[in-house]
């Protein structure tokens, strides 16, 4: 009982440090943009998903160097997939009048496609029971998700400059007076407190995990996930607030993008076999949610009827919620 207290309360701590110094990242990480002159879209997606996507990457190599932990790694990162999409839901439920998708560009409909791609060759990873190996630890899938998270990059912005990208992400990224010395100092500051937290996090998860039964890949789904995903979340509210809703969409699934790059890293640092190849194939359970999820947006993004949401939730972002809540159900049921 005193192993699962300290644990929990360590976690709980460890979130609470993520969430306050992961919202000063996005600040002095866009801070900076401003100041070099990142007022692109595509680079204020790229330097904001990598920003917030942090506590994610940290999390991953701590998960399988320290803690020897695939599981917890790849839930992690499907994971805060799945959750980053489910705030999407929530957002919504914060927009007067009509959805979400209907105040967004649908420009983002390029970076959710290329992130279902990715997801699909996470989840082929998993599926497959062999591995093309380039070192005795590094496989093929790596790899290639290194060189598809780039050629996503160069389609979305050759996709977006083709498109008249709606102006609230370049034009309407948080402006910030803070001198670039000030700003790149702050950041690193954070930025230490943020990995100082996200070292701890994979051994109270483990022992969250084994204490309670639920599960590694459970417990990197449901706990990990979400208080990694905390920078994301500060970031959109962030963005919704300022009426900037293609930030705050973009910001998400550019986000998912750079996730799975995550794993090609993760598995640089698993040098006990090929990550994929040894974590639980539960976690498919979740890759298959975020490319459903991912579907629905899509869906919303393109076909953006006109009119006032006659419920709390739009369809599209209901449905986005309920898959969230079955991904829960069906990893808890089938981690017993």
């Amino acid at each position: 009982m005193l192993i699962m207290t300290y644990a929990i309360s360590g976690f709980i701590i460890c979130a609470a440090l993520i969430f306050i110094t992961g919202r000063n990242l996005s600040k002095y990480g866009d801070a900076i943009a401003d100041q070099l002159g990142l007022g692109k879209a595509w680079i204020g997606l790229i330097l904001m998903a990598s920003v917030t996507s942090l506590p994610e990457l940290v999390v991953g190599i701590s998960s399988v160097t320290i803690v020897e932990s695939p599981d917890l790694a790849a839930g992690d990162v499907l994971g805060s997939c799945v959750f980053n999409l489910m705030i999407l839901s929530v957002l919504d439920v914060f927009v007067k009048g009509s959805p979400l998708f209907t105040r967004t560009s649908t420009t983002h409909v390029m970076a959710g496609t290329m992130g279902i791609i990715l997801v699909a060759m996470a989840g082929l990873g998993i599926f497959l029971t062999e591995e093309i190996t380039i070192t005795p630890w590094i496989g093929l899938t790596s790899m290639a998700f290194i060189i598809v998270y780039f050629f996503a990059m160069r389609v979305i912005y050759f996709f977006e400059r083709s498109n008249a990208i709606a102006p609230d992400i370049a034009a309407n990224h948080l402006q910030n007076s803070i001198p670039l010395k000030k700003a790149v100092s702050l950041y690193f500051l954070n930025a230490l407190v943020v990995i100082s937290a996200a070292l701890f996090l994979p051994g109270f998860a483990e022992t969250i995990a084994n204490e309670t039964g639920l599960g590694e890949s459970f417990v990197g789904t449901l706990f990990l996930a979400a208080s990694t995903s905390f920078p994301e979340m500060a970031v959109s509210f962030s963005a919704l607030r300022m009426g900037s809703f293609d930030m705050a969409v973009g910001n998400l699934l550019g986000s998912n993008l750079f996730n799975i790059l995550i794993l090609a890293v993760d598995d640089m640092f698993y040098v006990k076999g090929h990550l994929l190849k040894d974590v639980s194939d539960i976690n498919l359970v979740s890759v298959f949610a975020v490319i459903i999820m991912t579907s629905v947006a899509i869906a919303g993004l393109t076909f953006q009827k006109r009119g006032k949401k006659r419920f709390i939730l739009a369809t599209d972002t209901f449905l986005i919620l309920s898959v969230y809540i079955v991904n829960l159900i069906l990893l808890y049921q089938l981690s017993h």
